[in-house]
């Protein structure tokens, strides 16, 4: 749905400063040229730049009404609330983005073609994409994406919120640069928004989730010669279901393991252990080869996530887990993908 001529605006009330912003920010990071405006009332008029790290000056204001002013035909609504529903306080906002001619991306829960109010605003030209939709058609996985010659390269964590969509954002970036034919697969809200395709495997019925992303996989694998494909969830997290569906849809031919640098145990589930790096490269391998009924798949390399390091303590970090794992190790938003792309290459 979205475009390079596309003008963004991103809705992310609270979300700057807050816990709920992911979404918004990634989409800041990774398509900073289409971004018209921030919307978010707690850091109006604050320097974006300075708040989030990120390589972007569009102006934050406090309204959809404020954003008009600076011509975005697009609302992406970044903020993830708890449970993915829409906030009763902004409908109000939506109503307004729509009637001013902005169409909507929606990534919660909340299916907003199916709000009336929103849908009478709608203008020819415009539209509303909900996301977390199931698409139509979908079928058991078959284990088909095997046959195609392109790498498949899936990322796969310690834990869920590590950095998994940004190490394979980093790795197409690297990949593109080097004048390879790559793609990057979404597999989540954020990921969509990047990519403007993909599937939302958390709206998607567990039956279908590895024949959903086989059908991804099959679509972009005869144009490309390397595909990343983002990973969702982790192994290790009692909460997740999402992982094992894109091991065996996509069939990978490499994985990248990526974990929170000095983690020792899943977030929430503080009873829940993380184990030695190397127990999980076993794992995952293990599982990813299904003990030997599938092609045999590695872990390539770690990335790990020092965002919450300083300069000194993330090189030493990404040093240590170097020399326990023996594998390639960096932090790819930090310094780059191309020695992961080099351990998978």
């Amino acid at each position: 749905m979205l475009t390079d001529t596309d003008r963004v605006a991103v809705l992310l009330h609270e979300g700057i400063r807050g816990t709920q912003g992911k979404t918004g920010l990634a989409l800041i990071r990774y398509r900073p040229e289409t971004i018209a405006a921030v919307i978010d009332a707690d850091c109006a008029e604050e320097s974006l730049r300075s708040l989030t790290n990120i390589p972007c000056d569009a102006p934050i204001v406090a309204s959809v009404s404020d954003a008009i002013a600076y011509q975005p035909n697009v609302l992406a609504i970044g903020i993830a609330p708890s449970g993915g529903m829409l906030p009763d306080a902004w409908l109000a906002e939506l109503k307004t983005a729509i009637a001013s001619g902005m169409s909507i991306m929606n990534g919660l829960h909340t299916r907003m073609t199916a709000i009336a109010e929103l849908q009478s605003l709608l203008q020819p030209g415009q539209w509303i994409w909900d996301i977390r939709q199931e698409p139509p058609g979908l079928k058991v996985g078959s284990g088909a994406a095997r046959s195609l010659s392109c790498l498949r390269v899936l990322t796969v964590g310690t834990d869920m919120g590590v950095g998994k969509m940004a190490t394979s954002l980093e790795l197409d970036q690297a990949s593109q640069k080097r004048g390879l034919r790559s793609r990057f697969l979404g597999t989540g809200q954020a990921g969509m928004m990047i990519a403007g395709d993909g599937i939302p495997l958390d709206a998607i019925r567990v039956d279908f989730a590895s024949g959903a992303v086989e059908q991804l996989v099959m679509r972009h694998g005869n144009q490309a010669e390397i595909l990343h494909i983002e990973g969702q969830g982790s192994l290790l997290s009692p909460a997740s279901t999402a992982t094992l569906p894109l091991i065996r849809g996509s069939q990978a031919t490499h994985l990248i393991l990526v974990h929170r640098a000095g983690q020792t145990h899943i977030r929430t589930f503080p009873d829940f252990p993380i184990p030695p790096l190397t127990n999980v490269i076993h794992l995952y391998e293990m599982v990813a080869t299904a003990g030997g009924s599938f092609a045999s798949t590695k872990v390539a390399a770690i990335a790990l996530n020092t965002a919450h390091l300083n300069e000194e303590a993330a090189k030493e970090a990404i040093a240590q887990t170097q020399q326990q794992t023996g594998l390639p190790c960096t932090d790819p938003v930090r310094y780059g993908a191309d020695e992961l792309l080099n351990a998978v290459l």
